[in-house]
C-alpha cells in the first residue's frame, strides 16, 4: 500500500505484480504485498528502465494528497540504463 500512497507505483495492482515478480526489494529482501513498512527501511524497485531506492521516512495514513506522496520517503539513488530492443 506504501508504493501506491506514495505514487511510487501509481496503481496497487501493478504494485502487487511488482512484488511478486520480485522486482521490490526492502532492506535487500524479495518484499511481498503486504509487507508491513517502518521508518529506516530501504526499498528498491527496479523498473525496466530505471533501478530506485528510497529510504522511508514516515508510513502515510490513507487519503493522503498527491503532492504529500514523497514527503514519506528520501530518494537514495535513482539509476537509469538504456533499454535494448530485441
Amino acid at each position: 500500500m506504501f508504493l501506491k500512497l506514495t505514487r511510487l507505483i501509481k496503481r496497487r495492482t501493478i504494485a502487487k505484480e511488482y512484488c511478486e515478480h520480485n522486482l521490490v526489494r526492502v532492506n535487500q529482501l524479495s518484499a511481498k504485498a503486504g509487507k508491513e513498512l517502518k521508518p529506516g527501511d530501504l526499498i528498491t524497485l527496479h523498473f525496466r528502465n530505471r533501478t530506485l531506492a528510497v529510504e522511508v521516512l514516515e508510513i502515510p495514513s490513507k487519503g493522503i494528497r498527491a503532492k504529500e506522496g514523497s514527503d514519506f520517503y528520501k530518494i537514495i539513488s535513482d539509476e537509469r540504463r538504456k533499454v535494448q530492443d530485441f
